[in-house]
Parts: structure tokens; sequence; C-alpha cells
């Protein structure tokens, strides 16, 4: 049975868990929080740097900003979508007013922005809203078939 390397959204530490675990609410080994939560997970920059390069999981993270009124209109989809994706892609949320450096460094140029991220590396992105919980989860799921 295959394990992954997840890395905890409370504390940052990376936990090994079996991949049959994951549909069991797994626990970090360090803090014993919930792994995953069904909601998305705030990242500042150092924070989406380790979720993107220690986890093994897809990492699909929401470039928003609290003025932003499409970001605050997909926010409650992307609060459904992240509970049907969850366990099997983190997802995050990264505010650019909070996180400029890092949304200048991956040209972040309109918000929202949907990135997907695998193996260290963006391999998908969708600037704009999406208007639903199905169509981020559609769009997410299509772009992992095709990576």
């Amino acid at each position: 049975m295959p394990s992954l390397h997840l890395v905890c959204p409370h504390c940052a530490t990376t936990n090994r868990v079996q991949s049959d675990d994951l549909g069991r609410a797994p626990d970090c080994g360090k803090c014993h929080r919930p792994l995953f939560e069904g909601r998305p997970t705030a990242l500042d920059e150092a924070g989406f740097e380790r979720q993107v390069q220690r986890s093994e999981l897809p990492v699909l993270v929401d470039f928003w900003a609290p003025w932003c009124g499409p970001c605050r209109m997909m926010a409650p989809a992307y609060e459904q979508a992240a509970a049907l994706l969850e366990p099997r892609v983190r997802v995050a949320k990264v505010n650019t007013e909070e996180a400029q450096a890092l949304s200048a460094r991956l040209g972040i140029r309109s918000i929202p922005t949907l990135a997907l991220f695998q193996g260290g590396r963006e391999i998908a992105r969708q600037p704009g809203a999406l208007r639903s919980a199905q169509d981020i989860v559609a769009w997410t799921r299509a772009h992992l078939a095709n990576a």
C-alpha cells in the first residue's frame, strides 16, 4: 500500500499517510489536528511553498483579495468544492494583498485566479470566477486527469 507525504495545514509538519487511510480523516502526527477539514486552508507565502513543494497531493489554490467582489461571490462555491475535493486534493486560499511577492512571482494578474499544482509545479490556471462548486470540481478533475 503506497504512502503519501502530506503537509499539516496547522503546524506545517510533513506526515506520511497510507493512501488507503486518506478517507479515514487522518490526523497530524505532531499536533494531532485533522489533516483535512473540508474547507480551504489559508496560506501565507511560506505555507504555500511547503504545501506545493512537500505535499504529494495536488494543491488547488484560489488567489483572492478581500476587496474583490467576484472573489467574495465565488467564496461559498469554493468552500463547497473543498468539501468535495478533499482528501484527494489540498484546497487552499492565498490572499494576494498579504502575499504580494508570491503573486508577482507567479504572475497572478487578475483575481480571483485558480491555480492547480502537482509535483511542485503549476499544471493549470483559471483566471476569473467559476460560478459553482460543481464547476470548480469539474475543472480540477479534468486537469488532473490530463496531467
